[in-house]
């Protein structure tokens, strides 16, 4: 499916001829804008190259096509991309069943969600040369999100599909229930490997499927590993290639884990750069000048992910907190120019992928 150009979005006007602002601006509606994100994924979840792939080889019969070692997530350049795609497809149907590309995206979803292609999912975790940390913790944890929002979609067909993903479901929570009791320390870096972020998805995960246990194990870990954090050095964030912040991202797990009262204290002490005055530049917008570069190309993501986290840790704190107004005017500027990234200038670097993060920010999936 061919992208649509849309030049229109949040007061922004971009043309290929004129570089100028129109001061005739004209804000796009809702349904234009979540089109777009849906394109981004059609474009990308059977598109099989180019592809980067994490795979063990120990003959030469482990070398296979993408497709064939990950039927069902072969697209969108990797594995995690690939699942974070078809969730955002999942959302939009489900939140969004007007949209223009309904039709399309149940097409596209029926095409993925197999029992063939899901046994051979699982069989690939299942793989002894394979261990238990493939995509661990991003893409097991955006798995797992996929399947939160299948649970909550009042359609047949979704109550069909989660029943052929229950077993990868069941598979990725052993394998992290197995790691978690094992990890010594936090992973604090900003790209896939951070803990912060992928507990945060966990823990949502576990709320809607009612799994009691997994979420007081999540959480036991999660206080073990971050309780006693404080002054966090949000001053040396981001680093060049970050999608992810530490920083932010550990304070919007916390606000998951603690009542608002405690909550609103361990904050105090984990970032007391926080101003009381409404002043947004306390947390810089990043930018990209290369977006051809995948690595480079992450910071898009980061202003995306930022804006979704802060807008998580200001609905955790009671309305009168001093800090709100600053929180909220960071996560402005940080949304504006993350959702611009994604309709402006997009290079498949970014478009495989981008559009979940815009989508997971505009649509507020991470505020429960």
């Amino acid at each position: 499916m061919k992208i649509k150009a849309i030049y229109f979005l949040f007061g922004i006007y971009c043309c290929a001829a004129v570089s100028a602002p129109s001061t005739n601006t004209i804000e796009p509606s809702k349904a234009e804008v979540i089109d777009r994100f849906a394109e981004l994924a059609l474009e990308c979840v059977h598109k099989e190259y180019p592809n980067i792939i994490k795979h063990m080889m120990t003959s030469d019969e482990d070398v296979k096509t993408p497709k064939r070692l990950y039927p069902a997530f072969y697209g969108c350049f990797d594995w995690h991309s690939s699942v974070h795609g078809h969730w955002l497809l999942t959302r939009i149907a489900s939140q969004y069943p007007d949209s223009t590309h309904y039709q399309s995206i149940m097409a596209s979803l029926n095409q993925s969600f197999t029992q063939q292609n899901l046994a051979a999912e699982l069989a690939y975790f299942n793989r002894a040369d394979t261990g238990t940390s493939f995509e661990r913790p991003y893409g097991l944890a955006w798995f797992l999100q996929l399947t939160t929002e299948l649970r909550e979609w009042d359609n047949p067909k979704a109550k069909h599909w989660l029943n052929i993903l229950t077993p990868l479901e069941n598979k990725i929570v052993a394998n992290v229930s197995d790691w978690l009791p094992k990890l010594s320390f936090p992973i604090r870096v900003g790209e896939h490997s951070q803990t912060a972020f992928a507990f945060g998805l966990m823990l949502d995960w576990s709320a809607t499927a009612k799994n009691n246990e997994f979420s007081e194990l999540l959480k036991a870990n999660i206080t073990r590993l971050y309780i006693n954090d404080v002054n966090c050095p949000l001053a040396y964030e981001p680093s060049g290639q970050d999608f992810l912040s530490p920083c932010i991202a550990e304070a919007d797990l916390m606000r998951r884990v603690l009542p608002t009262e405690q909550y609103a204290k361990w904050l105090s002490t984990f970032l007391p750069i926080i101003p009381n005055n409404g002043n947004a530049k306390w947390l810089d917008v990043a930018t990209v000048v290369d977006k051809s570069d995948g690595k480079l190309a992450h910071l898009d993501g980061l202003n995306l992910s930022r804006a979704w986290m802060l807008e998580g840790i200001a609905s955790a704190l009671n309305v009168d907190d001093p800090r709100r107004a600053s929180i909220l005017n960071a996560a402005k500027a940080h949304k504006k120019s993350g959702i611009d990234s994604v309709i402006h200038d997009m290079h498949y670097m970014g478009s495989h992928w981008l559009g979940s993060f815009a989508t997971y920010l505009e649509t507020e999936r991470g505020i429960r």
